[in-house]
C-alpha cells in the first residue's frame, strides 16, 4: 500500500482481475439491470391505477396516499435485516428471493377489494421489496473491486432511470386489455407485471453467482487474482477502522454521516419524480401522451449523463465527495430556476435538476461501499438506503403541503434548493480521507 492509500496490484495480476470483471459486466449486470428496471415499474405501477381503485375497490384519494407511505414503512423496517439474510445465504439464493416474493404480492393486489386489504399489500410490498437494491450495491462488493465499482454502479441506476421510460407505455398498453376475459384492466397490470418478476427472478436464479469462487466461466487464475484484491481491501478497511465488532452499525460516525447525505439526496429524487409531470404540465399545446414523452427527456439526458461521469469517478476516487458536493449544487441550481421564467425555461431547469440528481447518486454509492469495513457493510449500505427512502416519504409530504397552503409549487422548490445547496457546500467544504483501500490502481481498459 502506498501513502495515498492506495493499493498496489502487482502487474501479472492486472490482466486477470481486469478479465474477471469483464465477464461479470457482461454476464450478471444485464440481468441485474433488467431486475431493476422491473422493479421500479411495479413500484410505480400503482399510480396509473388510482382510478380504477377508487371505482371499482373504494380506495378514496387520502386511503390511497396512506396505502402509498405504508410502502415505505414496510419497506424501511425490513431493510437491515433483508441485508443480514443476503449476507448468509448469498446474492444468488436472496435477490431471487425478493423478486419472487414481491412479484407474488403485486399479483396478489389485483384482488383487492377493500382499503385494509389495500393497505396490508402495500406494506407486505415495501416488506418483499426491502433490501433489493441495496443488496445489489453489497453484491458488488463482493465482486466488483473498488476501481471498477463506479462504473458498475452507473451501469444499473442507468436501469433504475430507464424505468421511468418504459413504465408509462408498458401500463398504458396493458390497461387497454380491459374487459379481456372479463377481467378489468387494472387487474390485468397487476397480475401480467407481478407474473413478470415472478419468472424473470426464477431466470436469475440460473443467472446469478453469489461469489467469484462459485463461477464456472471464471478460470482458475482470475478467480485466485480477483479474490485475493477483494480480500485485500476489506482486510485495508477493517485495520484502518476502529469499530468494528456488533454495535459498530450504530456508532460508525462515517456511516451516519451517509445516511445524513442520502436522505437529501432522496429528497430532490423522489420530488422530481412525483411533480415532474406537473411542472411539465404548464407547457401549452400538448396531449397526455407528448406531456409523457417531454417528462422522460430529462431522465434519458440524467442516463447519458451518469455514464460519463461513472466512468471517470473511478479515476478519480479521492475527489468524489467534492464531486458529489458539485452534482448537488447543479441539482439546487435546476430546481432553483424551475421556479422561474416560461414553462420551456422551467423544463430546461429540470433537465439540469435530473443530471444533477443521479450524478449524485453515481458518486456517492462507491463510497459507501468502498469505505465501510466489510463487518458493518451489508447493513450499512442497508441503513443507508432506508433511511434515504424516508427522504422519499417526507420529501413529497412537505412539497404537497406548500403546495397546498401557497397555491402552487415555488414555494417546495425554494425548500428543496436550501437542502440540497447546504449538503452540497458542507461536502465542498469538507476535507474528505478516503479510508485505505478505498481505491486501487488497476487498469480497466479490458473491460467491455
Amino acid at each position: 500500500m502506498t501513502e495515498t492509500g492506495h493499493l498496489q496490484v502487482p502487474p501479472e495480476l492486472q490482466k486477470h482481475i481486469s478479465s474477471a470483471v469483464g465477464k461479470f459486466f457482461r454476464r450478471i449486470i444485464p440481468m441485474l439491470a433488467i431486475m431493476l428496471i422491473i422493479n421500479q415499474i411495479d413500484r410505480s405501477n400503482i399510480g396509473f391505477i388510482k382510478a380504477e381503485l377508487h371505482t371499482d375497490a373504494g380506495i378514496s384519494a387520502a386511503a390511497f396516499g396512506l396505502g402509498a407511505g405504508l410502502f415505505f414503512i414496510g419497506y424501511a423496517l425490513f431493510e437491515v435485516p433483508s441485508n443480514i439474510m443476503m449476507k448468509r445465504y448469498g446474492a444468488r439464493l436472496w435477490l431471487t428471493r425478493i423478486m419472487v416474493t414481491w412479484g407474488l404480492v403485486v399479483m396478489l393486489t389485483g384482488f383487492v377489494t377493500s382499503p385494509v386489504q389495500f393497505y396490508a399489500l402495500r406494506f407486505l410490498l415495501g416488506v418483499a421489496e426491502a433490501g433489493f437494491f441495496p443488496g445489489v450495491l453489497f453484491y458488488f462488493r463482493q465482486w466488483v473491486p473498488n476501481s471498477h465499482r463506479g462504473r458498475a454502479t452507473a451501469m444499473i441506476l442507468s436501469a433504475s432511470a430507464g424505468a421511468f421510460l418504459f413504465s408509462g407505455p408498458i401500463t398504458g398498453s396493458i390497461l387497454m386489455m380491459h374487459d379481456f376475459m372479463g377481467i378489468a384492466g387494472w387487474k390485468w397490470v397487476m397480475f401480467l407485471e407481478g407474473g413478470g418478476s415472478v419468472l424473470v427472478g426464477l431466470i436469475a436464479l440460473a443467472v446469478l453467482v453469489s461469489r467469484p469462487q462459485d463461477a464456472r466461466w471464471l478460470s482458475a487464475e482470475e478467480k485466485h487474482a480477483l479474490t485475493a484484491l477483494l480480500e485485500q481491501e476489506d482486510h485495508a478497511r477493517e485495520s484502518y477502522h476502529t469499530t468494528p465488532g456488533k454495535w459498530a452499525l450504530l456508532t460508525d460516525r462515517r456511516l451516519l454521516t451517509y445516511c445524513l447525505i442520502f436522505f437529501t439526496m432522496t429528497m430532490t429524487g423522489y420530488t422530481l419524480v412525483f411533480w415532474l409531470p406537473q411542472i411539465i404540465q404548464r407547457i401549452q399545446g400538448f396531449s397526455s401522451f407528448g406531456i409523457g414523452l417531454l417528462t422522460a427527456i430529462p431522465w434519458m439526458c440524467a442516463i447519458i449523463a451518469l455514464n460519463v461521469v461513472g466512468r471517470y469517478s473511478d479515476r478519480y476516487r479521492d475527489k468524489l465527495n467534492q464531486g458529489l458536493g458539485l452534482a448537488m449544487l447543479v441539482a439546487a441550481c435546476g430546481t432553483f430556476m424551475a421556479t422561474m421564467g416560461n414553462p420551456w425555461f422551467g423544463f430546461v431547469a429540470m433537465i439540469i435538476a435530473c443530471i444533477g440528481s443521479k450524478v449524485s447518486a453515481t458518486l456517492f454509492w462507491p463510497m459507501p461501499q468502498g469505505e465501510l469495513p466489510a463487518s458493518i457493510v451489508a447493513p450499512g449500505i442497508a441503513l443507508i438506503n432506508s433511511i434515504g427512502n424516508l427522504g422519499g416519504f417526507f420529501a413529497p409530504t412537505v412539497f404537497g403541503y406548500l403546495e397546498l397552503t401557497t397555491g402552487s409549487t415555488t414555494g417546495g422548490l425554494y425548500a428543496l434548493t436550501s437542502v440540497s445547496v447546504i449538503t452540497g457546500l458542507w461536502l465542498l467544504l469538507f476535507r474528505h480521507t478516503p479510508a485505505p483501500g478505498a481505491f486501487v490502481t488497476v487498469e480497466n481498459k479490458h473491460v467491455r
